[in-house]
């Protein structure tokens, strides 16, 4: 059994760690750590655990943690698994990080969109970025990972292959993002109270967005050249999934079956990955719980534009359910052990 550990296991994305990796046949849960909780035993936070988890919660000590657990997952804040991170705690578990600490390789870049002094930079060119349809080998051999945000892993999925394929003027590409209010994150904030989010939808950190230079650096690898995007976010009054649009200029005339090809050879067989028949494009509501990903695309003959829709759930896929994925790459595990949730309806 792995044991594994969750710092940051009140969170929203924690939770549904420890929702997956408790109905995971080949982990064990060691550690729920919490700053917030601790001492206060985790079925009392989340009521969904009675009689599942008597566990109480534990603080955020990476050392004690990394002598007991195989695998330390840290659901926090930007900054923490950083200042905590050292050669000997990496010596002696693996770590997949939620947060974007070990994202982005340039440190300046991360230190000017996220605010903050990064306090391990040393560890930021080791990291290797988890979306593991693309990274799958490199994961594997990994003891450090940088679990890719929910915005991020919709967006670049979608247009990985475009992208690759050099189909598209990427200084062309805009991003039109919707998120349901968990990615927020569960810490009281009058922006997202029930009365100021219900009945309304609405666009933030517009041009400022910190996923901006995850996504763009992301498909600049894929696409040999920088790459520089629009990306705007808006708030749904959902509680959770990602639905991303995204518009691009096509470099040269192709038909719906080209496009289709090349979507076909780099998810074909990929379990999570689901392209959806032509015309049927995604919503939210049919990947819910689950760790897929819904996409599909329309050829603008009129603009020359090409039109790619993404669809998955936050916490899943774009958090918890990619870090077991992770997790069962950096062990040699099937890849969809623990996750082959069937979408949630209704």
């Amino acid at each position: 059994m792995i044991k594994a550990g969750i710092i940051g296991s009140t969170g929203y994305a924690g939770a549904e760690l420890a929702r997956l990796l408790l109905g995971h046949p080949d982990t064990e849960i060691i550690w729920y750590g919490s700053r917030s909780y601790v001492g206060q035993e985790y079925a009392s936070v989340y009521r969904n655990m009675f009689r599942i988890v008597d566990e109480k919660c534990l603080d955020d000590n990476m050392e004690e943690l990394a002598g007991q657990a195989d695998v330390v997952f840290t659901a926090t804040p930007q900054g923490l698994c950083a200042s905590l991170v050292n050669d000997g705690i990496l010596s002696g578990t693996k770590i997949v990080d939620l947060s974007a600490d070990f994202r982005i390789k340039n440190v300046e870049t991360y230190e000017k969109w996220y605010g903050i002094k990064h306090k391990s930079p040393e560890y930021i060119q080791e990291a290797v970025y988890g979306l593991c349809e693309i990274n799958r080998e490199d994961v594997k051999q990994a003891r450090l990972v940088a679990n890719p945000g929910c915005y991020t892993t919709c967006s670049i999925l979608t247009l990985y292959p475009l992208v690759k394929e050099g189909l598209l003027d990427v200084s062309s590409i805009i991003i039109d993002a919707k998120s349901g209010t968990s990615g927020a994150g569960r810490s009281a904030k009058t922006a997202n109270l029930f009365c100021e989010v219900n009945e309304s939808i609405k666009a933030y950190s517009v041009a400022a967005h910190r996923h901006t230079p995850e996504i763009e650096e992301q498909l600049g690898y894929a696409g040999g050249q920088p790459v520089l995007l629009n990306f705007t976010p808006h708030l749904v009054p959902m509680n959770r999934g990602i639905l991303i649009t995204a518009y691009a200029k096509l470099l040269k005339k192709v038909s719906y079956d080209e496009v289709k090809e090349v979507y076909d050879q780099y998810y074909a067989k990929e379990f999570f990955i689901r392209v959806l028949p032509k015309e049927v494009y995604p919503e939210t509501r049919w990947v819910e719980g689950s760790n897929f990903v819904d996409m599909n695309f329309k050829i603008d003959e009129r603009t020359g534009r090409i039109i790619a829709i993404g669809a998955l759930d936050n916490l899943v896929k774009g958090a918890a359910g990619q870090a077991v994925q992770n997790m069962n790459l950096m062990f040699g595990l099937p890849e969809n052990t623990g996750l082959m949730q069937i979408p949630m309806f209704p």
